[in-house]
């Protein structure tokens, strides 16, 4: 498992729950080519490192992440050519679809404001938790782009409704925590000091959790997004009978009877 270096921090809790913290806060945490890159393997790799069980991704700062840096990433593809320009958009969302597929869950710890990239960051991630002062942007029509970006398009109306998501993307207003409280954009909203600890505290309530249970959670919320009802309960019906014949619901059983609370494997 590759721990680093990268340009971010990245690090590993004794109780199973990684911390990953965007690290620029000059530029509000801005992404670069090379931060793409790493997270896009991170993300990957994370499925085969057995010391974590959940994530916590979370920004320096007063920001959680603004989106591509200017200079570093929207001026060098100008001089870029097409066939260079999509590997780069391939590679943005390939950081998205790494997050969706990662059997873990992910917790945003979302200090400040997440614009552009930031907000598909935080929608990719399986829980939100915001300060009080954070917002979300999705600002991609602003610069002349399309709101749908690393599979904004896609997430976004799974979450807040097409007719918001609509809006969201088209007009890319700026919109404060207690209104993405409102249209289920945030799961929790705490006070700015709060927010590492309350999204700490779920990603350790999940790392504690049956994570085979959870995992399989994750993949059905994801695949059922394409499928019709009939569909749908079949594929739970196999999961969950599968689930039936795993070592953590055999724990469950066994602590309920001996009156004690399970301990949990993932198995």
């Amino acid at each position: 498992m590759n721990r680093g270096p990268f340009d971010f921090r990245f690090d590993v809790r004794e109780d199973g729950v990684a911390v990953l913290t965007l690290d620029r806060p000059e530029s509000l945490n801005s992404l670069t080519f090379a931060i793409y890159g790493q997270l896009e393997r991170l993300f990957l790799d994370l499925e085969h490192d057995d010391a974590v069980r959940s994530i916590v991704l979370t920004g320096a700062g007063k920001g959680f992440c603004s989106g591509g840096n200017v200079d570093d990433i929207i001026g060098a593809l100008f001089e870029a050519d097409a066939a260079e320009t999509l590997r780069f958009t391939r590679m943005t969302g390939a950081v998205v679809r790494n997050m969706m597929r990662l059997s873990k869950p992910i917790v945003a710890a979302i200090n400040g404001t997440a614009a552009g990239a930031g907000t598909v960051l935080a929608l990719a991630s399986d829980l939100r938790v915001l300060s009080e002062r954070a917002g979300f942007a999705f600002l991609f029509t602003k610069v002349g782009l399309t709101g749908a970006d690393m599979g904004a398009a896609w997430l976004l109306p799974r979450t807040v409704g097409r007719g918001v998501a609509t809006e969201l993307l088209m007009l890319g207003d700026k919109i404060d925590a207690a209104e993405c409280h409102r249209i289920g954009l945030a799961n929790r909203v705490v006070a700015p000091e709060a927010v590492l600890d309350e999204a700490i505290a779920l990603a350790k309530r999940l790392a504690d959790g049956p994570g085979l249970a959870l995992a399989m959670t994750k993949k059905m919320l994801v695949n059922e997004a394409a499928m019709d009802l009939d569909a749908a309960i079949e594929q739970e019906a196999q999961a969950q009978a599968l689930l039936l014949r795993c070592r953590d619901h055999r724990e469950f059983y066994d602590a309920w009877k001996e009156g004690r609370a399970p301990r949990f494997t993932g198995r």
